[in-house]
């Protein structure tokens, strides 16, 4: 590749997602990755329908829908499963809570439906007795993010993706420089890697959000839905304050995939026996028969949030040539495909798929003036 169209920095599930989009656009891209620490291999690859904001459920619905129809084309090693959300309702008031989600979701358009005390029971006979129900969102997936990243980087055609290890340590108007001192120009620069995108665009409204995460030895057939307490948006997005949320996820190996903690500008991502044995005691008050199974792996890993807890999705409000897929938070595996269709139409000039106001970085100006 001579010189690319685009150059793409981060491999992750974003920037992978966006080469792809950009290349089926007929652009040459050009992806640069560190290899350092990313959200990708430390996320739980949930692909969920999301609703705390109107363009929180526009954008993950939309991208939903891709996830979908790409689906049928994935290898196996992606590891797509349809297995749906159950969010859980502890009580009556969770229940109402649901209640609500489910009015907001059918509104947009995506299928759901209550289950009863009863009929959760029989949904997920592992869970203890005396749950208030259920909110089922049939719709709902799950992926092996690192895996899908690299699929979606192989599906170019006529050589239209490179991807080259290395590191970008400084930004110019159309070009970037590597930690080997060499430069590569591009019209068009996509910052793409998560939470080191301010080791580059420190005006970036970015912080980290660190989480902790357990895997089981294999169960087969102890779960069969990806389990969500209703709770888990409070924790997620309503207070800076560390907090625990029960999640819990079916691996197609037949592990048991656990979260969910949240704990703000801790970069440190060693795993911490206090914040891991909270986690775990919330997720005993959902399913008692964890205690007896085997958990072979915890690990951590940092999510880039904004503060309003939407990504950065459009052009650099004053580096020309500069445009942002960041701040994705816990959502990045989940809303990569609907952000990168929606960057590529930006970038080429196509009409969006859906209104791309309010993801944009004008809407933190005044932030990124002052820092």
């Amino acid at each position: 590749m001579e010189k690319p169209d685009v150059i793409v920095i981060g491999a992750g599930i974003v920037g992978a997602a966006c080469a792809h989009a950009l290349a089926r656009a007929g652009r040459q891209v050009r992806v640069l990755d560190a290899h350092l620490p990313s959200a990708s291999a430390a996320g739980m690859g949930h692909l969920v329908v999301m609703d705390d904001n109107p363009a929180e459920l526009t954008l993950s619905s939309h991208s939903l829908a891709l996830w979908r129809s790409l689906a049928p084309q994935m290898d196996t090693g992606c590891a797509y499963r349809g297995c749906g959300t159950l969010w859980l309702a502890a009580n009556a008031e969770e229940m109402h809570a649901a209640q609500e989600k489910q009015a907001r979701l059918t509104a947009h358009g995506v299928a759901c439906h209550q289950l009863s005390t009863q009929a959760l029971a029989q949904a997920e006979p592992a869970l203890r007795a005396g749950l208030a129900g259920a909110l089922a969102v049939p719709g709902d997936g799950i992926v092996y993010a690192p895996n899908a990243a690299r699929w979606l980087l192989a599906q170019a055609s006529a050589g239209r993706i490179q991807v080259e290890q290395a590191q970008v340590v400084a930004l110019e108007e159309d070009a970037v420089r590597l930690a080997d001192g060499r430069w590569l120009c591009a019209p068009q620069v996509l910052l793409a890697n998560g939470i080191q995108a301010t080791t580059l665009c420190p005006e970036l409204p970015i912080r980290a959000k660190k989480g902790h995460l357990l895997m089981t030895d294999r169960y087969p057939h102890t779960v069969r839905h990806q389990l969500v307490e209703m709770g888990y948006v409070t924790s997620a997005h309503h207070s800076e304050e560390p907090s625990v949320a029960f999640n819990l996820q079916p691996r197609p190996t037949g592990q048991l995939f656990l979260g969910s903690s949240r704990q703000f500008d801790c970069a440190d991502q060693a795993v911490e026996p206090a914040m891991l044995a909270r986690m775990l005691q919330r997720a005993l008050t959902y399913m008692p028969g964890l205690a007896d199974l085997n958990a072979i792996r915890a690990w951590t890993g940092l999510r880039a949030t904004t503060p309003d807890s939407l990504p950065l999705l459009g052009r650099h409000p004053w580096r020309k040539n500069l445009w942002l897929a960041v701040g994705h938070e816990g959502l990045g595996v989940t809303t990569a495909t609907g952000s990168a269709q929606l960057l590529a139409a930006l970038m080429t000039g196509s009409a969006a798929p859906f209104d791309a106001n309010p993801y944009r970085a004008e809407r933190f100006v005044q932030t990124l003036c002052h820092a």
